[in-house]
Protein backbone atom coordinates (compact mmCIF):
# COMPACT_ATOMS: atom_id res chain seq x y z
CA UNK A 1 0.00 0.00 0.00
CA UNK A 2 2.85 2.49 0.57
CA UNK A 3 3.45 3.11 -2.67
CA UNK A 4 0.14 3.25 -3.85
CA UNK A 5 -0.42 6.98 -4.08
CA UNK A 6 2.90 6.99 -5.54
CA UNK A 7 1.68 5.47 -8.60
CA UNK A 8 -1.41 7.82 -8.29
CA UNK A 9 0.23 10.75 -8.38
CA UNK A 10 3.08 9.73 -11.00
CA UNK A 11 0.76 9.21 -14.12
CA UNK A 12 -2.39 11.03 -13.75
CA UNK A 13 -3.01 14.60 -15.00
CA UNK A 14 -6.98 15.85 -15.04
CA UNK A 15 -8.20 13.13 -13.07
CA UNK A 16 -6.68 14.15 -9.82
CA UNK A 17 -9.86 16.76 -9.82
CA UNK A 18 -13.56 16.78 -10.26
CA UNK A 19 -16.17 13.93 -10.01
CA UNK A 20 -13.11 11.19 -10.93
CA UNK A 21 -10.83 12.48 -8.52
CA UNK A 22 -13.78 12.26 -5.92
CA UNK A 23 -14.52 8.87 -6.77
CA UNK A 24 -10.45 7.85 -6.80
CA UNK A 25 -10.56 9.84 -2.75
CA UNK A 26 -13.20 7.02 -2.02
CA UNK A 27 -11.65 4.05 -3.31
CA UNK A 28 -8.93 4.67 -1.38
CA UNK A 29 -10.89 5.12 1.15
CA UNK A 30 -12.36 1.80 0.86
CA UNK A 31 -9.28 -0.20 1.32
CA UNK A 32 -9.18 0.51 5.19
CA UNK A 33 -11.82 -2.27 4.61
CA UNK A 34 -8.69 -4.55 3.13
CA UNK A 35 -6.90 -5.11 6.08
CA UNK A 36 -5.21 -1.33 5.74
CA UNK A 37 -3.98 0.12 9.41
CA UNK A 38 -5.42 3.46 10.41
CA UNK A 39 -2.14 5.02 10.27
CA UNK A 40 -1.30 3.44 6.45
CA UNK A 41 -4.81 4.88 5.57
CA UNK A 42 -4.31 8.34 6.82
CA UNK A 43 -1.31 8.31 5.33
CA UNK A 44 -2.11 7.73 1.84
CA UNK A 45 -5.37 10.04 2.11
CA UNK A 46 -3.09 12.85 3.28
CA UNK A 47 -0.57 11.99 0.39
CA UNK A 48 -3.39 11.82 -1.96
CA UNK A 49 -5.08 15.13 -1.42
CA UNK A 50 -1.90 16.47 -1.61
CA UNK A 51 -1.55 15.07 -5.15
CA UNK A 52 -5.15 16.51 -6.20
CA UNK A 53 -4.71 19.99 -4.75
CA UNK A 54 -1.59 20.00 -6.55
CA UNK A 55 -3.04 18.92 -10.03
CA UNK A 56 -6.88 19.31 -10.27
CA UNK A 57 -6.21 22.12 -12.92
CA UNK A 58 -3.93 19.84 -14.98
CA UNK A 59 -5.49 19.58 -18.75
CA UNK A 60 -3.85 17.39 -20.66
CA UNK A 61 -4.55 13.81 -20.55
CA UNK A 62 -1.88 11.27 -19.79
CA UNK A 63 -1.25 6.96 -19.98
CA UNK A 64 -2.41 7.24 -16.12
CA UNK A 65 -5.52 9.47 -17.05
CA UNK A 66 -6.78 7.05 -19.94
CA UNK A 67 -5.94 4.31 -17.27
CA UNK A 68 -8.18 5.38 -14.78
CA UNK A 69 -11.19 6.65 -17.30
CA UNK A 70 -11.29 2.88 -18.12
CA UNK A 71 -11.76 1.72 -14.77
CA UNK A 72 -14.53 4.32 -13.79
CA UNK A 73 -16.51 3.74 -17.41
CA UNK A 74 -15.82 -0.19 -16.96
CA UNK A 75 -17.36 -0.43 -13.22
CA UNK A 76 -20.13 1.72 -14.92
CA UNK A 77 -20.95 -1.15 -17.58
CA UNK A 78 -20.08 -3.97 -15.83
CA UNK A 79 -23.28 -2.97 -13.17
CA UNK A 80 -25.21 -1.73 -16.27
CA UNK A 81 -27.25 -5.16 -16.06
CA UNK A 82 -27.37 -5.75 -12.31
CA UNK A 83 -25.12 -8.67 -11.94
CA UNK A 84 -21.42 -8.20 -11.78
CA UNK A 85 -20.22 -10.93 -13.71
CA UNK A 86 -16.81 -12.46 -12.67
CA UNK A 87 -15.96 -13.57 -16.29
CA UNK A 88 -16.28 -9.45 -16.89
CA UNK A 89 -14.35 -8.71 -13.93
CA UNK A 90 -11.25 -11.26 -15.40
CA UNK A 91 -11.13 -9.61 -18.38
CA UNK A 92 -10.38 -6.37 -16.86
CA UNK A 93 -7.98 -7.62 -14.72
CA UNK A 94 -6.50 -9.75 -17.68
CA UNK A 95 -6.54 -7.01 -20.32
CA UNK A 96 -5.13 -4.79 -17.29
CA UNK A 97 -2.18 -7.16 -16.97
CA UNK A 98 -1.28 -7.51 -20.03
CA UNK A 99 -1.28 -3.77 -20.75
CA UNK A 100 0.72 -2.61 -17.42
CA UNK A 101 1.97 -5.89 -15.99
CA UNK A 102 1.36 -7.62 -12.65
CA UNK A 103 2.35 -4.84 -10.08
CA UNK A 104 0.59 -1.75 -11.88
CA UNK A 105 -2.25 -4.12 -12.76
CA UNK A 106 -2.78 -4.81 -9.28
CA UNK A 107 -2.79 -1.46 -8.25
CA UNK A 108 -5.29 -0.27 -10.77
CA UNK A 109 -7.65 -3.26 -9.97
CA UNK A 110 -7.55 -2.44 -6.20
CA UNK A 111 -8.90 0.81 -7.28
CA UNK A 112 -11.14 -0.46 -9.54
CA UNK A 113 -12.49 -2.55 -6.95
CA UNK A 114 -13.21 0.59 -4.87
CA UNK A 115 -14.65 2.45 -7.52
CA UNK A 116 -17.05 -0.31 -8.51
CA UNK A 117 -19.00 -0.60 -4.65
CA UNK A 118 -19.84 3.56 -5.43
CA UNK A 119 -22.49 4.77 -7.75
CA UNK A 120 -20.89 6.75 -10.39
CA UNK A 121 -22.56 9.62 -11.71
CA UNK A 122 -21.98 8.84 -15.91
CA UNK A 123 -22.83 12.27 -17.33
CA UNK A 124 -20.40 14.00 -14.69
CA UNK A 125 -17.54 11.70 -15.37
CA UNK A 126 -17.93 12.00 -19.01
CA UNK A 127 -18.11 15.74 -19.11
CA UNK A 128 -14.76 15.19 -17.25
CA UNK A 129 -12.75 13.16 -19.98
CA UNK A 130 -14.62 14.79 -22.72
CA UNK A 131 -13.05 17.87 -21.74
CA UNK A 132 -9.69 17.08 -21.75
CA UNK A 133 -9.25 14.06 -23.67
CA UNK A 134 -8.94 13.61 -27.87
CA UNK A 135 -11.85 12.32 -29.47
CA UNK A 136 -9.43 9.36 -30.94
CA UNK A 137 -8.53 8.56 -27.55
CA UNK A 138 -12.65 8.88 -26.45
CA UNK A 139 -13.45 6.56 -29.27
CA UNK A 140 -10.74 3.97 -28.04
CA UNK A 141 -12.77 4.08 -24.76
CA UNK A 142 -15.84 2.70 -26.39
CA UNK A 143 -14.07 0.05 -28.19
CA UNK A 144 -12.71 -1.12 -24.84
CA UNK A 145 -16.08 -0.80 -23.34
CA UNK A 146 -17.51 -3.05 -25.72
CA UNK A 147 -14.58 -5.85 -25.59
CA UNK A 148 -15.63 -5.86 -21.20
CA UNK A 149 -19.52 -6.24 -22.19
CA UNK A 150 -18.60 -9.20 -24.58
CA UNK A 151 -16.50 -10.76 -22.26
CA UNK A 152 -19.25 -13.16 -21.43
CA UNK A 153 -19.89 -13.92 -25.13
CA UNK A 154 -23.04 -11.80 -25.39
CA UNK A 155 -23.23 -7.97 -24.84
CA UNK A 156 -26.74 -7.64 -22.52
CA UNK A 157 -29.05 -4.98 -24.13
CA UNK A 158 -28.90 -2.82 -20.46
CA UNK A 159 -25.09 -3.27 -21.23
CA UNK A 160 -25.27 -1.76 -24.70
CA UNK A 161 -27.62 1.06 -23.66
CA UNK A 162 -25.23 1.88 -21.33
CA UNK A 163 -22.50 2.05 -23.66
CA UNK A 164 -24.57 3.85 -26.28
CA UNK A 165 -25.37 6.69 -23.10
CA UNK A 166 -21.50 6.90 -22.51
CA UNK A 167 -20.80 7.29 -26.08
CA UNK A 168 -23.58 10.72 -26.37
CA UNK A 169 -21.67 11.44 -23.10
CA UNK A 170 -18.58 11.82 -24.53
CA UNK A 171 -19.87 13.01 -27.69
CA UNK A 172 -19.26 10.32 -30.12
CA UNK A 173 -21.66 10.45 -32.93
CA UNK A 174 -23.91 7.72 -33.87
CA UNK A 175 -21.68 6.35 -36.87
CA UNK A 176 -18.43 6.01 -34.80
CA UNK A 177 -20.64 4.31 -32.48
CA UNK A 178 -22.04 2.03 -34.68
CA UNK A 179 -19.08 1.43 -36.60
CA UNK A 180 -17.20 0.57 -33.38
CA UNK A 181 -20.20 -1.84 -32.15
CA UNK A 182 -19.86 -3.20 -35.46
CA UNK A 183 -16.40 -4.59 -34.63
CA UNK A 184 -18.19 -7.25 -31.77
CA UNK A 185 -20.96 -8.42 -33.53
CA UNK A 186 -20.50 -10.95 -36.55
CA UNK A 187 -23.52 -9.95 -38.63
CA UNK A 188 -23.75 -9.90 -42.04
CA UNK A 189 -23.76 -5.68 -42.81
CA UNK A 190 -20.96 -5.58 -40.58
CA UNK A 191 -18.33 -4.64 -42.58
CA UNK A 192 -20.45 -1.85 -43.79
CA UNK A 193 -21.23 -0.45 -40.48
CA UNK A 194 -17.35 -0.86 -39.77
CA UNK A 195 -16.90 1.46 -43.14
CA UNK A 196 -19.72 3.77 -41.83
CA UNK A 197 -21.23 3.08 -45.80
CA UNK A 198 -24.79 1.91 -46.98
CA UNK A 199 -24.59 -1.52 -48.70
CA UNK A 200 -25.63 -0.34 -51.94
CA UNK A 201 -22.19 1.79 -52.09
CA UNK A 202 -20.14 1.93 -55.05
CA UNK A 203 -16.34 0.56 -55.08
CA UNK A 204 -14.95 4.19 -55.21
CA UNK A 205 -17.15 5.18 -52.16
CA UNK A 206 -15.79 1.92 -49.91
CA UNK A 207 -12.41 3.15 -51.22
CA UNK A 208 -13.00 6.30 -49.74
CA UNK A 209 -14.17 5.01 -46.78
CA UNK A 210 -11.71 3.17 -46.09
CA UNK A 211 -9.04 5.75 -46.14
CA UNK A 212 -11.51 8.12 -44.41
CA UNK A 213 -11.91 5.48 -41.59
CA UNK A 214 -7.94 4.10 -41.78
CA UNK A 215 -6.76 7.92 -40.71
CA UNK A 216 -9.44 8.39 -38.39
CA UNK A 217 -8.52 5.12 -36.51
CA UNK A 218 -4.94 4.85 -37.02
CA UNK A 219 -2.99 4.03 -33.92
CA UNK A 220 -0.36 7.02 -34.84
CA UNK A 221 -3.64 9.38 -33.55
CA UNK A 222 -3.24 7.89 -30.26
CA UNK A 223 0.45 8.48 -29.12
CA UNK A 224 -1.20 10.74 -25.94
CA UNK A 225 -2.52 7.74 -24.36
CA UNK A 226 0.85 5.62 -24.24
CA UNK A 227 2.85 2.92 -25.98
CA UNK A 228 0.63 0.44 -23.79
CA UNK A 229 -2.60 1.21 -24.85
CA UNK A 230 -1.66 1.47 -28.87
CA UNK A 231 -2.46 -2.87 -28.71
CA UNK A 232 -5.59 -2.59 -28.86
CA UNK A 233 -5.75 0.77 -31.04
CA UNK A 234 -3.93 -1.95 -33.51
CA UNK A 235 -6.74 -4.30 -33.30
CA UNK A 236 -9.26 -1.90 -33.85
CA UNK A 237 -7.37 -0.69 -36.69
CA UNK A 238 -7.41 -3.90 -37.64
CA UNK A 239 -11.05 -4.67 -37.60
CA UNK A 240 -11.32 -1.49 -40.29
CA UNK A 241 -8.72 -3.63 -42.97
CA UNK A 242 -10.41 -6.36 -42.39
CA UNK A 243 -13.64 -5.23 -43.27
CA UNK A 244 -11.90 -3.33 -46.14
CA UNK A 245 -10.98 -6.60 -47.20
CA UNK A 246 -14.10 -8.68 -47.16
CA UNK A 247 -15.73 -5.97 -48.93
CA UNK A 248 -13.16 -5.71 -52.06
CA UNK A 249 -14.09 -10.01 -52.53
CA UNK A 250 -17.35 -9.25 -51.98
CA UNK A 251 -17.38 -6.43 -54.93
CA UNK A 252 -14.49 -8.38 -56.60
CA UNK A 253 -11.86 -5.25 -56.79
Amino acid sequence: MGNFTKWLGAGLGFTLGGPIGALIGYAIGSVIDSGVSVQEYKSEQQEYKRKTKKQAKVKSSTSGDFEISLLVLASVVIKADGNVDKRELDFVRAHFTSLYGKERASRAFKLFNGVIKNDVSTRQVCIQIREHMSHSSRLQLIHFLFGIAKADDMVDASEEAVIRKIAGYLYINDRDYESIKAMFYNEADAAYKILEIEKDASVDEIKKAYRRMAKKFHPDRLQDIGEEHLKAAKEKFQSIQNAYEKLKEEKGF
